[in-house]
C-alpha cells in the first residue's frame, strides 16, 4: 500500500477538508482530493463522507485511522535514527503563535536560525486564533492556555506584561484619567466578543466596562494601529507598545496585567533533531527578551 496516499489520509482526517490537508502537505486541494480516491480504489472502501463543511471520517475510515497513525509513529523512528545530512537539523518545523508575540517577537530570531541551519525551514503561523497540536496545524504551538489533552510536552515559556494605552495626543485633548473612574468619559478599543479565541485575552471586566466601543476586530496589530490613530484606550502587550513614541501608559499601577505563553509539542516528536533545535531556541529567545516581554515581572523558569 502505498504510504505517501497514507500520508493524504491522515492529514485529511486530522484537518476534515482539502483545503486544510493541501496547507498541511504543500500540495493543491485537487492533489489531496485525488490521492484520497486512488487511495479509496484500491481499498475497495469509502473512507471519507463528504459534507458541506468538509469530509468526515467514514467508518471504513475510522477503523484504517489507528494502523495510519502506528505506521506514521514508525516513520518518525526512521528519522530519528537518520544522521541529518551535514549535521545539522534540516526540515520543516511548523511553529504556531498568537499574532503579535509571533509577528514582533519570534518572526526575526527565527529568521536568524533559518540562516544559521540552512537546511532547516520554518514556518510560522502567526495567527489571531487558537492552533491545536491534536489537528496537526503546527509542530510547535505558544498559547495562552496550556494544552490539557493528548501526549504532549509542555513548558511554561515565559510570562509577559499588558498595560493600558492610549496615544500622547489623544490624552492630551481628552479627559484626564487619574483614577478609574475617569475612565468611564473615554472611547475604548478591544477584540470581537464574541470571536474572542481565549478567556485568557478577556481585561476590561476587571478594569471598566465601557459603554461602547469605538473600535474593535480580531487583530491585536489593528488594535494598536487604532490606538496610534487616537481613536481611544486599549489594553496592549508591552511588547507591541513600550517601543512606541506616540503611546503612552495610562494608569500604570491599575491597568496592569500579566498573561502566560506556555509552548507544547507531540510527545513523538521530542527526539527529532530538527524539533529539538527549534524547541530549545525558542526558550533562549524569550530569556533574551525578558526586559520587553515582561517588564518588572520576575523570571519565570522555562
Amino acid at each position: 500500500m502505498d504510504w505517501d496516499n497514507l500520508r493524504f489520509f491522515l492529514e485529511l482526517a486530522r484537518t476534515g477538508t482539502l483545503a486544510g490537508a493541501a496547507r498541511r502537505l504543500g500540495v493543491e486541494h485537487t492533489t489531496v482530493s485525488r490521492r484520497i480516491q486512488a487511495l479509496e480504489k484500491q481499498m475497495g472502501a469509502t473512507l471519507f463522507a463528504r459534507e458541506a463543511g468538509g469530509h468526515r471520517l467514514a467508518e471504513a475510515g475510522r477503523h484504517l485511522l489507528p494502523s495510519v497513525e502506528a505506521m506514521e509513529a514508525a516513520v518518525l523512528g526512521v528519522e530519528r535514527a537518520a544522521p541529518a545530512p551535514g549535521g545539522g537539523p534540516s526540515g520543516l518545523v511548523r511553529v504556531g503563535a498568537t499574532e503579535g508575540f509571533g509577528t514582533l517577537i519570534l518572526a526575526p530570531h527565527l529568521a536568524c536560525l533559518t540562516q544559521k541551519h540552512p537546511q532547516l525551514s520554518i514556518d510560522l503561523l502567526a495567527l489571531p486564533r487558537m492552533l491545536h497540536l491534536s489537528r496537526r496545524e503546527a509542530d510547535i504551538i505558544i498559547s495562552l492556555e496550556r494544552p490539557t489533552r493528548g501526549s504532549v510536552i509542555v513548558v511554561r515559556l515565559t510570562d509577559y506584561a499588558l498595560h493600558l494605552y492610549g496615544q500622547r495626543g489623544y490624552l492630551a485633548r481628552s479627559f484626564p484619567v487619574t483614577q478609574r473612574e475617569d475612565l468611564c468619559h473615554h472611547a475604548f478599543i478591544s477584540y470581537v466578543d464574541d470571536l474572542l479565541f481565549t478567556k485568557e485575552l478577556q481585561f476590561l471586566d476587571a478594569l471598566h466596562q465601557p459603554e461602547r466601543f469605538a473600535f474593535r476586530s480580531t487583530s491585536i496589530t489593528a488594535q494598536y494601529e487604532a490606538v496610534r490613530a487616537g481613536a481611544g484606550l486599549a489594553v496592549l502587550p508591552a511588547f507591541l507598545a513600550d517601543r512606541d513614541p506616540l503611546l503612552q501608559r495610562v494608569l500604570p499601577q491599575q491597568a496592569r496585567f500579566t498573561r502566560t505563553f506556555w509552548m507544547s509539542m507531540p510527545a513523538e516528536s521530542k527526539y527529532l533533531a530538527r524539533m529539538q533545535a527549534v524547541w530549545g531556541f525558542l526558550k533562549e529567545t524569550v530569556q533574551r527578551e525578558q526586559a520587553l516581554l515582561a517588564p518588572g515581572v520576575p523570571e519565570q523558569a522555562a
